[in-house]
């Protein structure tokens, strides 16, 4: 069978590794095909003209083939759209960038993660505190939901009861959604999860999720912090280290 010829495919650099002298593995997050591995030969010649277009956060089309799990790269062209965020805003890319590397399995399509993504990094690159942080628990919540990680947000996971508009809940990594303890420090009310469910059906788009994520954003920070750390198996990701010996300096 001859090996497949991909063409004009749109996808983002996650991560890339030295494979020799002039060449690199690159992990990237195709729309149709989800997280591949391709060798882009020569790219660290300085005559390739790979060298100024494979980079982070800046949205690709690019042509590749083989049947190989690494696959070859054949061209990549920029996409355009906006500039390359700085600052707190691309480490918050990259923060992006290591949950997909450590969720999303390979060759596993999310087409609409994809765009989620393409959105997130869009809100990235503008200067807006405020819609970093936004545009990161949208992309957390999407992420979770679409591997299947994320319980149903409008009823008590245990007892599948519908949730209660002015009864707080807590988001618990192995028990999922609960009614709030009295040692609970922080929740969300029922209105607030349901708000959030409302914002992730099938027929939602980015910009509503990230409107329901609006209240109660530093509440969701932390409970969703706990889950993603629960299923990648660590304590803190290496991009949330990074930033805080950074703030610490």
């Amino acid at each position: 069978m001859a090996a497949q010829r991909i063409s004009d495919e749109p996808a983002y650099v996650l991560h890339r590794y030295d494979w020799s002298e002039s060449s690199l593995i690159l992990e990237v997050f195709t729309r149709h095909h989800g997280r591949i591995a391709l060798v882009a030969r020569g790219a660290k010649k300085p005559s390739s003209n790979f060298r100024p277009v494979l980079l982070p956060l800046q949205g690709l089309h690019l042509d590749f083939g083989g049947d190989a799990q690494i696959r070859n790269l054949k061209s990549a062209q920029w996409q355009g759209g906006h500039v390359m965020p700085t600052g707190e805003a691309l480490l918050s890319g990259y923060y992006l960038n290591e949950l997909l590397m450590r969720l999303l399995a390979r060759d596993d399509p999310h087409p609409r993660l994809f765009d989620a993504y393409a959105a997130a990094v869009q809100l990235l690159a503008t200067p807006q505190a405020d819609a970093l942080q936004l545009a990161l628990r949208t992309f957390e919540l999407w992420l979770l939901r679409d591997i299947g990680l994320l319980p149903a947000l409008d009823c008590e996971t245990a007892s599948l009861l519908p949730l209660d508009a002015e009864t707080g809940y807590v988001l618990v990594p192995e028990a999922g959604l609960r009614q709030a303890h009295a040692d609970d420090r922080s929740h969300l009310s029922g209105r607030q999860w349901l708000a959030l469910h409302a914002g992730l059906q099938e027929s939602a788009r980015f910009s509503d999720t990230l409107r329901a994520v609006t209240d109660g954003s530093a509440v969701l920070k932390l409970q969703l912090r706990a889950l993603l750390h629960y299923h990648c198996g660590v304590t803190m990701l290496k991009t949330r280290q990074m930033l805080h010996d950074l703030q610490a300096l």
